[in-house]
This record gives structure tokens, sequence and C-alpha cells, in this order.
């Protein structure tokens, strides 16, 4: 009996436990039924439009600009060098590293002694040739004279000789006295070729005390050279670099002393890629004169210069590419040889041409016109320069069009878009006014009904909705929204 009672009792439970979960079951399904039944079966699908940042294509005349990376070089630079060697007897107070120096001013005196007793021999020697010189002009006036006095005593002798063969004709003289005429005009006219001989001599010997003259005065200048070579003068203004010498030292003749350089006479050199350089070139295939600004950037303060395109590079060098290019900067304050600068070459304008983000154009140069609907269509252009962040481009029949300045993967053709428009100062422009419309009050009561009734709306979206709802004119955006999810 015990166990059929306690069998009986666990039936009734089973049998309770049943019927209680199946009217919970029914609660939950007429709850959804009802849920079901307020609610439409299906929304309609709404177009998404995304807000994208556009610019107008205004076709124009832009001067490119192609920039690139030099270094400062210095075109004039006098390299100081010791012409003369002994010890440093005297320094310049300018002579120094970094030290303003000007054209003709003494720098460095080296011992002078050596030179200056060269020197001094070097004349004494010159005096002595000049006496030499002055010996040897007498001695020609001397032979010159005994010619003169040897050609009258021959004159004599041959007229001793006519006469005493005037006599021998006559029967009066002798033939020994003849013949003694004969040998004294003859031994006067060997005195004549004796002292043309001797005036050859002297001649001979004014040439030499010439020639000797001359390498006397030779020896002079180069001893009063040396002279000058123990003084180092500055060649020009400039400012002086790579100091090493020290007063009361010894420096050997041909010794590099420093560099004397002329800071307002500069150059920047820098490498352009070949494409690069075939812009700079003219019709006839020669290197324009492009304008250069040169910058260097210190903490954030620019110094900046100006010049023109020189001269280019007549070998490529080997393991390098492109070309090496020579701007002369005008007028360079603050920069100095060796500076690493950005250089900045203005290339020829080009026409008919216009400026556009970097981002408005992909890889296979298109951009995202935007049509008359908002919508946007794919258009090609042609890439002719890059600028940084810009792009240059010739956009041929997009006249006056807007472009998408910014793409994203989310942007495509057929996409609606809501410019974003900005004015010329960079500023957003104000979008335009939202379209109000004027409800009746049975539509006005629904749209609140809807809006109260509704579980899943937020507090304070549902606060701001109805404060809409309640003002004479109501925005259509909100109208249509509400309506969307009423289903009517």
């Amino acid at each position: 009996m015990r166990f059929l009672r306690r069998s009986l009792v666990g039936l009734f439970l089973l049998a309770v436990t049943t019927g209680l979960m199946a009217y919970a079951g029914a609660l939950v399904w007429g709850a959804l039924e009802t849920r079901w039944a307020n609610d439409p079966q299906s929304r309609p699908a709404r177009e998404r439009v995304f807000a994208a940042n556009v610019v107008t294509i205004e076709p124009q005349t832009i001067a490119p600009v192609l920039t690139a990376f030099g270094e400062v070089r210095s075109r004039r630079t006098l390299e100081l060098r010791a012409s003369a060697g002994g010890d440093v007897i005297w320094l310049s107070d300018n002579f120094e590293e970094g030290g303003q120096v000007t054209a003709g001013e003494t720098l460095v005196r080296i011992d002078p002694v050596e030179a200056e007793s060269a020197l001094a021999t070097a004349r004494a020697d010159l005096a002595e040739a000049e006496g030499d010189l002055r010996d040897a002009e007498r001695a020609l006036v001397l032979a010159a004279d005994e010619i003169v006095a040897a050609e009258d005593q021959a004159r004599l002798r041959s007229n001793a000789l006519t006469r005493q063969q005037d006599l021998l004709e006559r029967g009066v003289g002798s033939t020994a006295a003849v013949e003694t005429a004969e040998l004294a005009a003859s031994s006067a006219n060997q005195a004549i070729l004796s002292r043309k001989q001797a005036e050859a001599s002297a001649e001979a010997r004014v040439d030499q005390a010439k020639t000797a003259l001359e390498r006397r005065k030779i020896a002079v200048a180069d001893a009063e050279r040396r002279l000058a070579d123990t003084e180092i003068t500055a060649g020009f203004d400039g400012v002086l670099s790579g100091v090493t010498l020290v007063e009361g030292g010894l420096v050997s003749a041909g010794e590099s002393l420093a560099k004397l350089i002329d800071p307002t006479a500069v150059e920047v050199a820098f490498r352009v890629s070949t494409s690069q350089y075939t812009r700079l070139l003219s019709e006839t295939g020669k290197l324009i004169g492009a304008d250069v600004t040169a910058s260097i950037d210190i903490l954030g303060v620019d110094l900046e210069a100006s010049g023109k395109i020189s001269r280019e590079s007549a070998a490529v060098g080997e393991g390098q590419t492109g070309r090496l290019i020579f701007a002369r900067l005008d007028t360079a304050p603050g920069f100095r040889p060796g500076d690493f600068v950005s250089v900045r070459i203005s290339e020829p304008p080009l026409e008919r041409v216009a400026r556009l983000p970097a981002t408005a154009i992909d890889a296979a140069n298109t951009v995202l016109v935007v049509s008359e609907e908002d919508r946007l269509e794919v258009a090609e252009v042609q890439l002719l320069r890059r600028e940084g962040d810009d792009v240059i481009v010739r956009a041929r029949g997009l006249r006056g069009r807007e472009v998408v300045s910014e793409r994203t993967p989310l942007l495509g053709a057929g996409i609606k878009i809501r410019p974003i428009r900005r004015g010329s100062d960079g500023a957003i422009e104000a979008p335009p006014e939202p379209e109000m419309l004027t409800l009746d009050p049975e539509r006005r009561a629904k749209l609140v009904a809807f809006v109260e009734g509704n579980q899943f709306m937020p507090a304070e979206a549902k606060a701001r909705v109805l404060a809409q709802l309640k003002e004479d004119t109501v925005p259509a955006r909100v109208v249509e929204r509400i309506e969307g999810r009423m289903g009517g």
C-alpha cells in the first residue's frame, strides 16, 4: 500500500509540473503573437549615403616645383701654403678658425733672415755684373778707336809705297826701298785685322756682361720673391678654415696652413633623377637657368637663399644615377660649405592643368566625379607631377566638375554621397537648411503615438523627437524616418 501511495503522489506531481510548463509556454507564445501582430513584417530598405569631401577642378597654369636635397659648396676657395720654410715669427690676430680677413691683409710672417741675406748677395752680384758691363763697353769703345788709328796708319803706309814705286819708275828710287814700303803696308793691314779681332772680342765681352747682368737681375727678383714669400697675405675677403699653425712653429715649403673661403660666393650641388632632369631641358636640349631656392631648417627657423641653375656635371659617376646639377646662389646669409639643404626648383609652367590632393587619385589614375544627383562616377585623368600631398593632373572634359578629395574603400561608382565643400579660406561650407513640413493634427498624432509607444527608443532621443514633433514645422527627414519605422 505504501508503494502504491508514493507512486500516485509522483504521478500527480508530474502531471502538475507538465501542466504548469504548458501554461507558461502558451503565455510566451501569446506574447510573441501579440508583438508580431503590432510590428510590420518587413521594413523598406534605405539607401546609405556617405559624407565625402569634394573639390572643384579648375584648370589653370601651374609652375611645378621639383624638390631635391643637396650640399652647399664654395665657388671661391684659396688654400694657403707656405712658399718658404722657416720659423713662424708672427701671426695675425685674425689667423684663427673662422677668422674674418680682408684682401691684402698680412696673416703670417716667417723668419726672413735667410731670404734677406740671399737678397743682399744677389744685389751685390748685380752691382758686380753692372760694373763688368761698363768695363766691357769701355773696352769696346777703345777697340773701335784702335781700329781707326790702325786704318790711318795703313793709309800712310800705302801712300809711302805708292811714292817709292813712282821714284823707282823715274829711276830715282831703289828696289829695296819699294820692298821695305810694301812690308810696312802689309804690317799696317795686319794691324787692322788684329784691331778688328780685338773689337769682336770686346763685343762678345759686352754680350756676356749683359747676359750676366740679366741673370743677376733674375737672381735679385727671385730673392725678392723669396723674401716676399715669408709673408702670407689674404687674396680676397673671406673666412679662414682648417687653421693648424701656431706662432713659433716650424713650417716647410709647400706645407698647408689654412683655407680661405669666400662665404658670399657659394653654390649648391644636388642630384636629380633622369626623368626629373629631362624636365629642366629646353627645346634645344640645353639646361635651363631655372630659379632655385635652397633652405635649411634649424630648430623650426628656415634659412633660405635663392639662385639659378648654372651648370651640370660632365659625367654621371661610377655607381651613381641621375644628374648632378649646380646652382649658383645670389645671397646666402648663414650658409656655409658643407651644409645639407633642401632645394626647390621651379619647372617650366604647365598650362590647362589642375591641382588635386594626392588622395583623390588612385593607382589607375582615376578620380571619382560627383554627378548632378550626388552620385559618383569614375573618370580618367593624366597624372603629370607629384608635389608632396598634392598632384598635378590634366583632366580633359572635367572643367568645373567636383571630385572626391579623399577616397575610401566605401566609395565607388554609383554610390550616393553628401558632398562636403570647403570655401576659399579652407573652412567647411555650412550645409543647406533642412526641408521643413507642416503636419496636420491627425498625422502629427500618429507620429507622437508611435514615438511614445516605442519601448526600444532611448529616453533622451524620445524627448528630443517629441519636442520636434510639437513644433509648427517638423524636419522632413525626421518625419520620413519615423514613418519608415511605422511601415507607412
